[in-house]
């Protein structure tokens, strides 16, 4: 069977930044259409950005600068909503601290309640005059008037997107730009970014001792075709294992910037058998959908990932103990915490730390799944209802932030397995 998974967010919203700021316009090919990505795209044209949709791809005409606010002369300042999409919040900032006039951030009672305040201090230290709202969340008020570059150090113990929101803008600044990133989570991510960036025209460097520079000069339009989202991927791919069947994404290969990928290998230790191509992946489950378990994976480099693992871990012959996603409980939601909720509410023996999860086998009974408006939480619990009736999702509709029709096409997939209930 072939799963028909839409385009990668991440590198969607990536690119749509890349493109805003080069000089040139740029084609985006089947780019992701989802709440997350539309919010971005609207927050760019908010900024002054052109985006026209024509077929499939969108096309964007850069400004080859940082955004310059229209109401500069108003104390108010540009207002740019960042609705749900945690990549809005942290990536447009330091666009807009490029650029110059006064620009407010805000979003959702969700998004405000997720950290800002490490990348609101390395835009400060770089020249930026910035304000936040309490706990150094959501507003975030920058007042602009370009950045000059500069060495830092940044706490990136919480999450990537702070490390890739200054890489994103650093070519638009007047000088290079050295970041030294603490405790960096999900390198992947940032491997991710500079591939993009390369792809655009900029100069990066990465130091023998962690630290990456970026060299000012603009970038240049340079078309691209987004590839299939890996985390959604995952969803299938478990899906393929769990129920004994064979389930194959193309256009997610061995050349995939995105890390999430390596959940196949994590199947792979559950008796799944997997193939990585040039042009596709594809994974077969045991005929009787058997998982094996008593392992331990650190999976704090593909931690949106740890959820699907954690969600089927009950049909394992043996616990499954999942490490170093500390950070994820500063996602959508406390994506650790939620989950063994979740787990317990299916009867299913949980325990959890502050970094790590373990899960024991067990027979899932009926129960109605608190998504907390985390799409990730809804996809990975409805992978566990096709092998277990009577799960109900108390928000199915979640899932529009990355993946609209997630359920539909897991129907299509596996019509004759059970889903969950209300959807």
């Amino acid at each position: 069977m072939t799963a028909r998974v839409p385009g990668s967010k991440s590198i969607t919203n990536r690119a749509l930044l890349l493109a805003a700021a080069a000089t040139g316009t740029t084609r985006l090919r089947a780019p992701l259409v989802s709440d997350d990505t539309l919010a971005f795209r609207t927050a760019l044209t908010g900024l002054g950005v052109r985006i026209t949709e024509t077929g499939d791809a969108w096309e964007v005409t850069g400004t080859g600068r940082g955004p310059v606010s229209a109401d500069a002369a108003d104390d108010a300042g540009a207002a740019v909503w960042c609705a749900d999409a945690g990549t809005a919040a942290r990536f447009l900032p330091p666009f807009a601290a490029t650029g110059k006039g006064r620009f407010v951030f805000d979003g959702t009672d969700q998004l405000r309640a997720r950290p800002l305040r490490p990348l609101a201090d390395a835009l400060t230290a770089l020249g930026a005059e910035v304000s936040t709202g309490p706990g150094g969340a959501l507003p975030l008020t920058v007042t602009a008037d370009g950045l000059t570059g500069g060495d830092i150090t940044l706490d990136s113990s919480f999450s990537s997107q702070y490390l890739t929101g200054l890489l994103l803008s650093a070519p638009l600044m007047s000088a290079p730009l050295t970041v030294r990133a603490r405790s960096l989570v999900s390198r992947p991510y940032i491997d991710m970014t500079l591939a993009l960036m390369r792809h655009f025209g900029a100069l990066t460097e990465e130091h023998g001792d962690g630290a990456i520079t970026v060299h000012p000069g603009g970038y240049t339009a340079a078309d691209l075709t987004i590839e299939p989202d890996a985390s959604t991927a995952s969803y299938f791919f478990a899906a393929a294992a769990v129920t004994g069947r064979r389930v194959t994404v193309p256009g997610l290969g061995t050349g995939s910037s995105q890390g999430d990928l390596g959940f196949v290998e994590v199947l792979r230790r559950t008796g799944a058998e997997v193939e990585v191509t040039a042009s596709a992946t594809t994974v077969t489950g045991r005929p009787d959908g058997r998982l094996t378990g008593g392992f331990e994976v650190d999976m704090g480099n593909i931690s949106d990932t740890f959820m699907t693992l954690a969600a089927v871990a009950p049909l394992a012959d043996g616990p499954v103990t999942v490490t170093g996603i500390g950070h994820a409980r500063l996602k959508e939601s406390d994506r650790i915490g939620a989950v063994a909720r979740n787990l317990r509410a299916l009867g299913i023996h949980t325990e959890e730390g502050p970094e790590r999860i373990t899960v024991h086998p067990g027979a899932p009974r009926p129960a109605e799944i608190a998504c907390h408006r985390d799409h990730r939480i809804a996809m990975a619990f409805s992978v566990l209802g096709l092998r277990t009736g009577g799960i109900t999702l108390d928000d199915p509709a979640c899932v529009a932030k990355t993946f609209p029709g997630f359920h539909d096409e897991l129907r299509r997939l596996f019509p004759g397995a059970a889903t969950p209930q209300g959807i």
